[in-house]
Order: structure tokens, then sequence, then C-alpha cells
């Protein structure tokens, strides 16, 4: 377990986390879904259901409350960054900034780049460019993006130009 000034610390998933990772994911997803007319009531949770990976997921602890969780695995010879979800209420107070920062901090010491993707229209895709994220492809749906090692946001907007 890390643990961190802000109140929060990271702990490894276990399978039984799922279910509850699902919900979570159903609630923090549903605007974005709803306003891509994508949300469909059993297969935002199925999804996760379907590609859970305990030994690659930690679980934000906040105040010794799940408040979320993070997905990092190796995928097409990067590290891929899925099931970022923070509970609503822990939303706006810099903790998806700290937990990203504390896993990029990891990538960037192993070399690794880092894959997501993101909703079209989704807030979350300002966190992570604040985080040196580029875009990479990007579809009606999804907006595919990446950051190399060691990058930042002013990294990201000189090579941007």
């Amino acid at each position: 377990m890390s643990a961190h000034a802000a109140g929060w610390v990271l702990r490894p998933a276990v399978a039984a986390d799922i279910e509850v990772i699902a919900e979570l994911r159903a609630t923090v997803m549903r605007v974005d879904l709803e306003r891509l007319e994508r949300y469909d009531e059993h297969r935002v949770r199925q999804r996760l259901r379907d590609t859970f990976s305990p030994q690659h997921t930690s679980i934000i602890m906040i105040d010794r409350e799940l408040a979320g969780c993070v997905t990092v695995r190796p995928a097409q010879g990067r590290q891929w960054l899925e099931h970022f979800y923070l509970a609503p209420h822990c939303q706006g107070r810099g903790f998806g900034s700290a937990v990203l920062r504390t896993v990029l901090e990891r990538t960037d010491a192993a070399g690794m780049t880092v894959g997501l993707n993101v909703l079209q229209g989704s807030a979350a895709r300002r966190l992570y460019e604040r985080h040196g994220f580029l875009v990479e492809a990007q579809d009606p749906i999804d907006v595919f993006m990446m950051r190399p090692p060691g990058a930042t946001a002013n990294t990201a907007r000189a090579l941007r130009v």
C-alpha cells in the first residue's frame, strides 16, 4: 500500500472488488455515455467485469473508503491506463491529479509510454492533457491519447506545434 499526505492511499485490487468497481464505473460514466447515446445499464457494468484485471489494478482509498480505481496494464508495447474512476463526491478535489501523478511517476521510472482512451467530450480529457497526454487518434465515441515517458503539459504543447 502506498500512502500519501493528501489522505489517500492506493491498495492492490482483489477479485472481491469487482462489483463495487462495476457500480462505480456505471455511476461515473453515465452522463458521458448518455450524452453519446451509448449508455446501457447492463453493458456499462459487464465491460468492467469482462476486462477486470486485479493484478494490474489499484484501489483508491480516501479516508479508509473505496473511492476509485485505476488499472495500468501492458499492451501493444506500452502501458495502458484504463478503468480510472473516482467517486463523484471525490472529484474536483485534486485526488485524480494526485493519483495520475503517482501512476505516471512509476511509468516514467520504467521508461514506458502510456496510452488511454477517453470518451469524446469527457472532462477527463483536460486532466490527461494537463499531464502531458496527446491525441493520437479519435472516432465519434473515443479519443485515443498517448504520453511519452516524462512528458508534461508543456512538452505536449511543444510537440503539437
